[in-house]
């Protein structure tokens, strides 16, 4: 059995598409990675705010599961499609919205929904957009570029820290995006 883990952790306090990694990120709860421009307790994404800047932001972590990096034909690192949170060992698509993950010895994040992804993915590596959202068999669309949490209990989250999932009570909600 594999344990899940963070792998790297990214961060950037201006709106572009890649972040650089760091040593270490801190999480505050209710508001997001201190430092990182999706900071904030309303929305921080600017087509978002453009809509209504009063919208909760649901979107405060970005998380990407490594293992996409091994579907796609784009060489990818960590940090490059923007997420704060790269992991490994954890289907984090196959779990339900609600589900709590604890990241190392104290922040606790939880999701909210799929990230939707845009045409920013073309612009970064063109092609990309259509291997990170699909189609299965029944018609319905697939996204495969991570998920979206909010902080429920703020810490440090460091390279290496191990993950652990509390899923929400039943009956469970699949993800949708946010």
């Amino acid at each position: 059995m594999t344990t899940a883990r963070v792998i790297s952790v990214s961060s950037d306090g201006s709106h572009r598409f890649s972040k650089p990694t760091r040593e270490s990120i801190t999480l505050v709860a209710g508001l997001g990675v201190e430092g990182d421009a999706h900071f904030g307790a309303t929305v921080q994404h600017l087509s978002r705010v453009r809509r209504d800047p009063t919208q909760p932001n649901l979107r405060q972590v970005h998380l990407i599961h490594r293992e996409l990096f091994d579907e796609v034909t784009a060489d990818l690192a960590p940090g490059q499609l923007g997420e704060n949170v790269t992991t490994d060992g954890l289907d984090l698509l196959g779990l339900p919205r609600g589900t709590r993950l604890r990241l190392g010895e104290e922040a606790v994040i939880e999701l909210t929904g799929l990230r939707n992804p845009c045409v920013q993915i073309d612009r970064f590596e063109p092609g990309l957009l259509k291997q990170v959202v699909g189609t299965d068999a029944d018609g319905a669309t697939v996204r495969k570029a991570g998920v979206m949490a909010v902080v429920v209990t703020g810490g440090v989250v460091r390279p290496g820290d191990p993950i652990e999932v509390r899923l929400p009570a039943e009956p469970f909600s699949a993800l949708a995006p946010v």
